[in-house]
């Protein structure tokens, strides 16, 4: 894996990761540290944050030869619903604990995978029986997550009938020879047949996902993809940087010279540019770019409460094999393979394997930097719930910020990147790394 504090060493896009995702990385979270700090978290009362939940729905028609998540192509249907009756059990697990008994939901998030790989009768079985544990009708937020082609009218009446308040669809490209390239199961004209009946449906809240520098991408395509995204009109863009971590498809085939892929991914400064130009027009058109991947038609309606909740410290429970949750301020993370995992629950137990309880400034560093990924932050929120005045704390990083031309402002009120600075900015972040965190695999 890329280690912690390398930026990419050329241009070009490496197999390694790239996207930071949470602090400390992943690497230093333990085993031993589930008895030593999970386990009590779990059993101390709430502290006075939001609470959320996760949702890992595993299965995709097809797997992208760029992902890099738990996901599995090959599960027949009384698979996945044993899966589903898994996640109904660990989520009956949680509601038990200290940690979690009695408190409401503020957001919940279906991921994946691919959540409208479900059908509707698994869809409304699965919210019936997660609902009348602990019911999310007062929630701020509900996200789903879906794939074009799994999407019809009645699934889709089913999904706003959950009360999902944000639908994402994963668009990707709108060249059907980029997404067959790529191992996309969509194709263009299910990305029209479902948006335009997510919109007859009412969502509040519509957001199209992108990927810059997907093989075979070109200066032409990526500006038809630009403006086929504004004639469709979403309420929010959501635009990644094509990366290759180390189990992906694509990655495999680079680091051991199979030749599957001839077409290369984009360069770092081609998908800068690439983005930097989607998020000029988008501002053209009215919408105003929120963070490095974000852009929103109307900030003071269109919000991204999982997002912001998470960057703030809020509690979240990871549902299902691999997912990631965060407790009364240690990390989680539940075991990763599906055997293990059902084991786990069906046993009885929640089914964590690895965690982490961060230090004082651990927290402060993951929220400055997550924060950090929005563009800009407001030094106060640090003063008033860390009592640290980051300008001190982080001084030497942010010299070197100010120094490479990379702080568009630097005050006590608020501090901001340059656009330029916006677009790598994971990259970036990086500096605010302790310095034993540094020289080690992320992951």
């Amino acid at each position: 894996m890329t280690r912690a504090s390398e930026a990419p060493s050329t241009d070009e896009t490496e197999v390694g990761s790239y996207f930071v995702a949470n602090y400390p990385p992943f690497s230093v979270w333990s085993p031993e540290a589930i008895v030593a700090d999970a386990r009590p978290a779990l059993d101390r009362a709430p502290a006075g944050v939001p609470l959320g939940l996760y949702l890992h729905i595993p299965f995709c028609r097809k797997r992208c030869h760029f992902c890099y998540f738990r996901v599995y192509t090959d599960k027949n249907a009384r698979e996945v619903a044993g899966y589903l009756d898994t996640l109904v059990g660990e989520w009956a697990l949680y509601a038990e604990t200290r940690a979690l008994a009695g408190r409401p939901l503020d957001f919940v998030y279906f991921g994946g995978g691919t959540p409208s790989f479900l059908s509707t009768s698994q869809l409304d079985s699965l919210v019936s029986r997660l609902t009348a544990i602990t019911p999310w009708t007062d929630a701020a937020e509900i996200t789903f997550e879906c794939e074009p082609g799994t999407l019809t009218e009645p699934k889709l009446a089913a999904i706003r009938g959950m009360g999902v308040t944000r639908l994402s669809l994963g668009v990707e490209n709108f060249s059907d020879d980029l997404l067959e390239l790529n191992g996309r199961a969509h194709r263009t004209p299910e990305i029209a047949r479902a948006y335009t009946a997510a919109r007859a449906l009412g969502f509040p809240q519509i957001n199209i996902d992108l990927i810059a520098g997907m093989l075979g991408e070109t200066d032409e395509n990526w500006r038809q993809c630009i403006e086929r995204t504004l004639a469709l009109d979403p309420d929010s863009v959501t635009i990644y940087q094509m990366e290759l971590p180390f189990n992906t498809t694509i990655s495999g085939d680079k680091l051991h010279g199979r030749g599957q892929f001839s077409d290369p991914v984009a360069s770092w400064a081609t998908k800068r540019r690439w983005v930097a130009e989607a998020f000029e027009a988008l501002e053209a058109a009215g919408y105003h770019v929120g963070s490095a991947y974000t852009a929103v038609k109307n900030p003071a309606t269109t919000k991204f409460v999982y997002r912001d909740r998470l960057w703030e410290g809020a509690d979240l429970v990871g549902l299902g094999v691999a997912s990631f949750g965060h407790i009364n301020g240690v990390h989680l993370q539940n075991l990763d393979k599906w055997e293990t995992y059902s084991e786990a629950v069906g046993r009885g137990e929640l089914p964590l394997g690895r965690a982490y309880r961060p230090t004082d400034d651990e927290r402060l560093i993951r929220e400055f930097i997550l924060q950090l990924k929005r563009g800009a932050l407001r030094p106060g929120y640090f003063r008033e719930k860390y009592g640290v005045d980051i300008a001190g704390r982080f001084g030497e990083p942010l010299a070197s910020l100010e120094r490479d031309g990379h702080l568009a402002e630097r005050s006590a009120e608020r501090l901001a990147l340059t656009r330029d600075a916006l677009l790598q900015v994971d990259v970036l972040l990086q500096r605010f790394f302790l310095p034993e965190h540094r020289d080690i695999r992320y992951t």
